[in-house]
């Protein structure tokens, strides 16, 4: 009996997990992640990076267990295909799919040079064709921008004693929306003339995952005795994995996504154990063949050397619109967020997803366009500081690259170390007293000492306790001197405890 409702349980299970994991990039509130932030790490490239045993086994053993059920209702990247063949499907309702040959030498090509660039620590370019990095480069890059558009608009008409919306900042660089425009692009052109075959031809997850499911206990299966050869669930077959003529199942490149159960009028499929004998009543179904996948595009690895810097909001400390843009400094070690422990381990692990860009509740997180860790985030204070109360980041990160850390923690690593410019300072060139560096120093690391010592009453200078600084950057960023701040944050390659 339960058979019978499988494809309408598996459609709303995928209707959930899509739409929660589309509100983990989209919302601005912080909601999202606090309560279903660990669907991100239940994602099965994050899961490997952070050594997640029990989500890695659990995968596993629901792939050999019932098939790829995880592209057909975890992958958020493999449901949004399934949305756009949908749309196409209601727009050209007589469009079908048909048998392809498979493409196992692409497959398998894809496979070994995504693993290679894992192994050797590459793991921002190695996220060019991993899925749920790439959904979050979607979400994060082009549709965020209009959620947040859309949020404005409402908050700007609400009345005035409504605190429901609220207006909210939000800036994108643009290297990554070339890349997400992209991959938005060419995987939902595939889905749109031909279903999964994105999955099915250059995706290392369901490479992985179908060669694990021709071992799976449950799967569809063709009762010959039944059969008339009709090829009706071939043409429902949005994996194209499907031989109407010969009655296999090419089981690598099936999603379990039950489409072929009710398109048979003979009933003559059906989703069961592969235990059943061949000689009882559903018949044995072939391996496939290792041939090819058909696929329309094998340039998706950008050489993204477009280095247009991140847009660049001014405001100090919150309060006042200062007239000149506050430029980003060139630093000589960029900084990393607090809980990455240190550049080798934050390199090889994030896949730059942009989870931890979105989620930031400070600003202070945007994509590198240095094309030795292109998109990964790297911290900067143009638009904010990194409160030292504040762990999101580490909260939301699924792949490791941030390590969870708790808000007590967060005051004792020091990310990097503030340095004082005096040509830039006005307190120095020109006389000026300011300070605004160590009053808002929130572990007391700058203190201001008097240009003069035989004038204690005079003009002061910043001096910086580099062992008590953070590097959390509220001297930088609420410095009133533009566009370069009189006083930055160098970032350190290796965090450390104070």
């Amino acid at each position: 009996m339960l058979a019978k409702y499988l494809k309408t349980i598996r459609i709303l299970l995928a209707v959930v997990v899509f739409t929660a994991m589309a509100l983990l990039f989209l919302d601005v509130t912080g909601i999202a992640a606090t309560y279903w932030g660990f669907l991100a790490k239940w994602q099965f490239v994050p899961a490997i990076l952070s050594l997640n045993i029990i989500v890695i086994i659990g995968l596993v053993a629901a792939t050999l267990l019932f098939g790829r059920i995880y592209c057909s209702v975890l992958c958020p990247l493999g449901i949004m295909q399934d949305g756009i063949a949908c749309i196409r499907q209601i727009i050209r309702p007589r469009r079908r799919y048909s048998y392809s040959t498979p493409l196992t030498w692409l497959r398998i090509a894809m496979l070994v040079i995504f693993l290679s660039l894992i192994i050797l620590g590459m793991a921002s370019i190695a996220a060019f064709i991993e899925p749920y990095s790439e959904f979050g480069r979607i979400m994060s890059s082009i549709f965020k921008p209009l959620y947040v558009a859309a949020n404005n608009i409402i908050a700007a008409n609400e009345p005035a004693d409504s605190y429901m919306f609220y207006h909210v900042d939000y800036t994108v660089a643009i290297p990554v929306v070339i890349v997400a425009s992209i991959t938005l692009l060419t995987v939902g052109t595939l889905a749109w003339y031909g279903g999964r075959t994105y999955c099915n031809t250059i995706c290392p997850v369901g490479t992985i995952l179908g060669y694990l499911s021709r071992f799976s206990w449950m799967r569809p299966m063709i009762d010959h005795s039944k059969c008339i050869g009709c090829g009706a669930c071939s043409r429902k077959c949005k994996a194209s994995c499907i031989d109407a003529k010969k009655g296999e199942i090419d089981y690598t490149r099936c999603v379990a996504c039950m489409n072929c159960l009710d398109s048979c009028s003979k009933k003559a499929i059906v989703y069961a154990p592969r235990t059943l004998h061949p000689t009882h009543e559903y018949a044995a179904t072939s391996e496939p063949d290792s041939k090819r996948r058909d696929f329309l595009t094998a340039g998706l690895i950008l050489a993204g050397t477009v280095a247009i810097k991140a847009q660049e909001k001014s405001v100090d400390g919150g309060l006042a619109p200062i007239a000149a843009d506050k430029l980003k400094p060139s630093r000589r070690v960029r900084i990393t967020p607090p809980g990455s422990i240190s550049h080798k381990n934050f390199t090889t692990r994030c896949t730059a997803c942009q989870l931890c860009i979105t989620n930031c509740p400070n600003g202070v997180l945007r994509p590198s366009t240095d094309m030795t860790h292109f998109m990964q985030p790297e911290i900067s204070y143009e638009h904010g500081y990194c409160r030292p109360e504040c762990n999101v980041c580490s909260n939301v990160c699924p792949a490791g690259a941030i390590i969870p850390i708790q808000k007590e923690e967060r005051t004792a690593i020091q990310t990097g170390h503030a340095v004082w410019l005096s040509e830039r300072c006005i307190a120095a060139t020109e006389g000026v007293h300011c300070g605004n560096c160590a009053r808002h120093c929130p572990t007391g690391a700058i203190a201001m000492i008097p240009v003069d010592a035989d004038a204690p009453n005079g003009v002061k200078i910043p001096a910086i306790d580099t062992e008590r600084c953070v590097g959390c950057g509220a001297c930088e960023n609420l410095c009133p001197v533009r566009p370069f701040s009189a006083i930055y944050v160098e970032g350190h390659e290796v965090h450390r405890n104070i």
